[in-house]
């Protein structure tokens, strides 16, 4: 199997120029927390990512309005910390790697050459798509993913 039998295709997303209020709609309506940030709608060249994480501790916590652009609050992929991709095709192992290694519940699906996004795999689509054939697999990775990270575990040992 592989990561394009695995995502969703061709998910919405925003601009880092966009107010913050619309990835919190997109969030709402589709019943998701991460909505992939793009350059523009033409080149859907990802950039980064929003998750409703963001807009609690960023957004929120911060005390940012609700005209604020998405750049504000976004993870930005380039950066320290941002995160990881998977290619379409990539197997699943491959990609489960990737979510249990970085902690991630979504991993965003772009084609190699021009980073164009093409999907987003979410821990539920792992679940429904590839679960049933790989209870062990997708078991391990929800641990993985669940497991306090370092940071965390020293924060709440002090």
């Amino acid at each position: 199997m592989k990561a394009r039998d695995l995502m969703t295709s061709i998910p919405e997303a925003v601009t880092p120029e966009q107010p913050v209020t619309d990835a919190a709609e997109i969030m709402a309506d589709l019943d998701v927390g991460c909505v992939p940030v793009v350059e523009d709608p033409e080149t859907m060249r990802l950039v980064g990512a929003i998750t409703d994480r963001d807009l609690a501790v960023r957004h929120v916590a911060e005390g940012h309005g609700p005209g604020c652009p998405v750049r504000r609050d976004m993870t930005v992929r380039e950066e320290a910390g941002g995160f990881a991709t998977v290619r379409p095709e990539d197997t699943a192992e491959f990609v489960l790697r990737q979510m249990s290694e970085h902690q991630l519940r979504r991993v965003p699906v772009v084609e190699e050459n021009d980073e164009r996004l093409v999907g987003i795999i979410a821990l539920a689509d792992v679940a429904r798509r590839y679960g049933t054939d790989h209870p062990v697999e997708v078991e391990s990775l929800l641990e993985a993913i669940s497991r306090p990270s370092v940071q965390k575990s020293m924060v709440a040992s002090t």
